[in-house]
């Protein structure tokens, strides 16, 4: 199976194209950078380089050079947004194997990619026999569901994950409907001591006031009416493990008295049993409210909070990890294909343009859904905005308030000309001037050819 390093900073297309390249029986290693893209030529053998010709470090026909004095027999292809002839030229005179314009259709890349692996095919069959690097995978972490994202965000968030997992400290997780708050509460228990034991995981908004003793720390039979059986509860069934309680704000205040005994002595008293029983749990909790202002208002015990709040993480919404949407839709397509038996490939340009100008105000959950039910109307190759829904389009047919600078207006170039130079060129700097990612700041350098 050839193997190809496919460099492109364009994380969506870049995840598209090693999808379609994977399903053609190409083995393919995947950098978004040219620093990325060294590391893997000197740690892999590959037989053939696909590059961007723009990179956020480096210039794609300067990297293609190095390439090609290191390993002469690698041919080199390069992508670009521009199909001006002299950068072609210049491409194939500095040694490139060949040269596609964006956008290119699947059946070009194809042929491109036969035709430039043909030629170092024949010569290494006279050539004498390399013994080329054997790299070992890393194995996938399928049981893990928590996803690594790029954002700054995200870097912090596992940080500090990384940080509390090996304490038994307890953890408050704070963050919007949908942002994945037990995610990160499986993710700290995998990587504690505890691992090997229970993770029970609670909606406290679930569990009717009256019922909460009983659901926490169990009950005797005939304790009271409907209590047909001996019952452990939560706090027993994590004993050794992790106890995740979920929206903590919605326990009543009486309910909270209770689970601050708990939490302080380690013993609970199943309901109608005069034994106490010894528990060792980690406690994590999650909430979307303020806490704080709920202590303020008398609806949350102060001792309580501090007892939960050892440590807090803050879980950042979909709004705040943009680089990350399309990491996340990729993992959510993947899921999608596994349990829909389907076999999608990616998100066509235009609906990568949607996701990116909506709102998410269901964050990850709302992400996911979307996927599942985009993939599942899929029939082709690539979901297409036809199987989006409606309120996708309504979205985008709303005058953008957050967009003032890039709303398609004629004066788009000279703005980014203009805060270009106010910055001396720094492009990560231009793009927080202009308030967008410095993804689609590149985006935009590809679109009206900006030096």
């Amino acid at each position: 199976m050839p193997k190809i390093l496919l460099i492109e900073d364009d994380i969506a297309f870049c995840k598209l194209l090693e999808k379609f390249l994977i399903k053609k029986a190409y083995e393919v290693t995947t950098t978004f950078s040219a620093t990325e893209a060294r590391e893997a030529v000197k740690n892999e053998s590959f037989d053939l380089i696909l590059t961007d010709l723009r990179l956020p470090d480096s210039d794609g026909i300067g990297l293609m050079s190095e390439f090609k004095n290191s390993h002469p027999h690698i041919p080199v292809i390069l992508m670009t947004g521009y199909s001006d002839v002299n950068t072609a030229v210049k491409a194939i005179k500095n040694g490139a194997a060949d040269y596609i314009s964006k956008p290119f259709n699947p059946d070009e890349v194809l042929l491109v990619i036969t035709n430039a692996l043909q030629a170092p095919k024949e010569e290494e069959e006279q050539a004498p026999v390399k013994e080329k690097k054997t790299v070992k995978k890393q194995a996938s972490s399928g049981d893990n569901e928590f996803v690594k994202g790029i954002s700054v965000a995200s870097k912090k968030l596992l940080d500090h994950i990384q940080l509390v997992s090996p304490t038994d400290m307890s953890v408050l997780i704070i963050g919007e409907s949908g942002t994945g708050k037990e995610i990160i509460a499986k993710s700290i228990h995998q990587q504690s001591r505890r691992k090997d034991n229970n993770f029970i995981a609670v909606d406290c908004g679930a569990i009717p006031k009256e019922l909460a003793a009983s659901e926490f720390f169990g009950h005797l039979k005939g304790s009271f009416t409907g209590a047909i059986n001996d019952k452990k509860g939560y706090f027993e069934a994590a004993n050794g493990g992790t106890l995740f309680l979920d929206e903590i704000g919605n326990l009543s205040y009486e309910n909270q008295i209770q689970l601050l005994r708990a939490l302080q002595e380690r013993k609970i008293k199943p309901v109608g049993s005069n034994k106490e029983i010894n528990v060792d749990i980690r406690i994590i909790t999650a909430t979307n409210e303020d806490l704080r202002e709920a202590v303020k208002n008398g609806d949350f015990r102060e001792d309580l909070y501090h007892r939960i709040n050892e440590f807090s993480i803050q879980s950042p919404s979909l709004k705040d990890r943009g680089e990350d949407l399309m990491v996340f839709a990729d993992y959510f397509l993947e899921k999608a294909n596994q349990q829909l038996h389907k076999d999608v490939i990616g998100f066509s340009p235009e609906v990568v343009s949607i996701f990116q100008n909506y709102s998410w105000p269901g964050n990850l959950r709302e992400l996911q859904n979307c996927v599942k039910r985009a993939t599942l109307l899929t029939r082709g190759d690539f979901i297409e905005s036809d199987v989006l829904p409606a309120e996708f389009f309504q979205i985008q047919n709303q005058p953008a308030a957050t967009a003032e600078v890039f709303s398609l207006s004629e004066n788009e170039k000279e703005t980014i000309i203009s805060a270009l130079s106010k910055t001396q060129n720094n492009k990560s700097e231009a793009a927080k001037l202009l308030k967008i990612t410095r993804k689609t700041l590149y985006n935009k350098l590809k679109q009206y050819n900006i030096e």
